[in-house]
């Protein structure tokens, strides 16, 4: 193995002065120090925060991974993050909510250590200077990110250990190969499309340890040991083969266009081309004339980078502005963490950190200025939810308890109703009948109802996160990436067991028409959707689970109208 280069010189010549290295972790340091009070000042957690967190009020109640009890529905994208989140929430004491904040923040500061000290072992006896960390402090939405309670910080965390560990197998430092390899296996369960960067990652460790082919299968055997077993899990309790908000969120389908226009978003409102374009240069004069190991270990992260960007603008990118290209983002400047400061490089720093104090004061997207959501359906999270809830800060669910009077006109809609009710959301106006057994539908927002509502009470969603029957709906063209899916509360109600005739008419809506659930009892019928609603529903018996595990790849590909009068008869 050609080594990249050695942790520390063995010639005094060679050897940095420690006034010298001492320089480095300052640096560093402050690099670190600065992120995190940016990242505290703009604590919150958002609204898809919260949705994960009633799955970990339940895993810790004994009811299993799942956002409404006796339904077996993983609305969770990140499995890992889920797991984290719970083992930080076992002391009851601790509002769950304050356990995201902490664990994201600190997540997401170690990544940038690990980042920075990755570059910085490229480049052990030269003067560094962190120039991609200042692109960093100049983004604001990783700031925002890194305590929103969703799984942002530990993605940053784990692309840059992994990172990490493969520039110390390149310099020949002392590190094993075994916990490397759990480590990528980790990947799918920090979200499923980092199997991508998993797979990227290890052909480079390959290439730079060269364990020949019996051992590098033996490598790869003990990379999937994590993530195949959990996927055996995943289709036998889930009845799927991907976490439920990939068939919500329709992870296969080709959006070109809207993914095309989130790029866009992004770079224009940051103008990203600028320093995009001066780490490019400061890269080529940093690693000009390089050994082979050191590009094959400078350019994994690009190549997993760029892999991940033709996804994310495939499947069209995500309502939420900037959140789904910060891995992107990340990967790409992970090589250039830190670089040398030279007189060729001094120049392109200093312009660099011109752009980051523009960017962090005063650049801000068009949806952020404007308190709205943009063209394409894009926000800027924090400040759409800072401004509904009104609170610099939102970190509980309580703080977005009186949102628009959802809460408040729930409970006057079910004052005086005894016994298990179905509740829905027409026109504005809170509908309710008698149920089989209670259930809250609500339109938009999940994730505050979930954690505020018992978890007694089955919570959904008409984007189908915890819905299945959602879920399985089709796309309704048109809607932002993310909320494709739109379903009719006739299937609610009738599913519910609600909504009779008789009592449609009592209650004084006649909006919600007796013909529609009536076509929706019928479609509910349809063997296949029964088999799917058993999957999730039905006791979790050892032929339950094998059931599920050989339908599962049938199963995710079930769709039907999400309008009841169509899918009666098999559309």
């Amino acid at each position: 193995m050609t080594s990249l280069v050695v942790d520390e010189p063995t010639s005094q010549a060679a050897r940095p002065a420690h006034g010298e290295r001492r320089g480095k972790w300052w640096l560093i340091g402050s690099c670190l120090a600065v992120f995190a009070v940016l990242a505290w000042q703009r604590r919150w957690v958002c609204d898809d925060g919260l949705i994960v967190l009633r799955t970990v009020d339940n895993l810790l109640d004994g009811n299993g991974p799942v956002f409404n009890a006796g339904e077996r529905v993983e609305a969770n994208t990140s499995t890992l993050w889920t797991y984290v989140v719970a083992l930080g929430g076992l002391q009851p004491w601790l509002r769950l909510e304050w356990v995201a904040v902490v664990l994201g923040l600190l997540s997401a500061v170690g990544g940038l250590f690990f980042g920075l000290d990755g570059a910085r072992r490229l480049f052990p006896d030269r003067r560094i200077v962190p120039v991609g960390g200042l692109v960093v402090l100049g983004l604001p939405p990783f700031w925002d990110y890194a305590t929103s309670g969703l799984e942002t910080g530990l993605v940053t965390l784990w692309l840059s250990l992994v990172w990490w560990r493969l520039v110390r197998h390149a310099t020949g430092s002392a590190v094993r190969v075994l916990p490397t390899l759990l480590l990528l296996g980790c990947g799918p369960l920090v979200r499923p499309e980092f199997a991508l960067v998993s797979a990227v990652t290890f052909l480079a460790l390959v290439a730079v340890v060269r364990p020949g082919w019996r051992r590098g299968l033996g490598w790869l055997a003990l990379a999937g040991v994590l993530p195949v077993a959990y996927q055996v899990f995943r289709m036998g309790y889930y009845g799927l083969i991907t976490p439920n908000t990939a068939l919500a969120k329709e992870a296969t389908q080709a959006r070109w266009d809207r993914g095309w226009h989130y790029l866009v978003e992004l770079f224009a409102a940051y103008w990203l081309l600028v320093p995009v374009g001066l780490l490019l240069v400061v890269a080529l004069l940093a690693l000009w004339r390089r050994d082979r190991t050191t590009l094959v270990v400078v350019l994994t992260p690009v190549a997993a980078g760029v892999l991940l960007g033709l996804y994310v603008t495939r499947v069209g990118g995500d309502y939420m502005h900037a959140r789904m290209l910060l891995p992107v983002l990340t990967c790409l400047l992970l090589p250039v963490m830190v670089a040398p400061l030279t007189r060729w490089t001094a120049p392109l720093v200093v312009a660099v950190v011109a752009w980051t104090v523009v960017s962090a004061v005063s650049l801000r997207p068009v949806s952020a200025e404007q308190h709205k959501i943009g063209a394409y359906g894009i926000s800027d999270a924090r400040v759409f939810w800072v401004d509904s809830t009104h609170n610099e800060h939102p970190i509980t669910a309580d703080d977005a308890a009186n949102l628009a009077g959802y809460l408040p006109d729930l409970a006057a809609a079910r004052a005086g109703k005894t016994g298990p009710t179905v509740a829905v959301k027409v026109n504005s106006v809170w509908v309710v009948f008698p149920g089989t057994h209670t259930v809250v539908s609500t339109p938009g927002a999940l994730g505050f109802p979930g954690l505020l509502l018992p978890r007694t009470e089955t919570v959904i969603d008409d984007l189908g996160l915890a819905s299945p029957l959602a879920a399985h709906s089709l796309a309704v063209p048109g809607r932002p990436a993310g909320h494709q899916k739109e379903l009719s509360v006739a299937w609610v109600i009738a599913d519910a067991g609600a909504g009779t005739p008789e009592q449609l008419s009592a209650a004084g809506h006649e909006l919600v028409y007796s013909e529609e659930i009536r076509a929706a009892r019928i479609a509910l019928a349809r063997p296949e959707i029964r088999e799917m609603l058993d999957s999730v529903r039905a006791p979790l018996t050892f032929e339950r689970f094998r059931d599920n595990l050989l339908h599962a790849v049938g199963r995710s590909r079930l769709r039907y109208h999400p309008q009841p009068f169509t899918a009666q008869f098999g559309g």
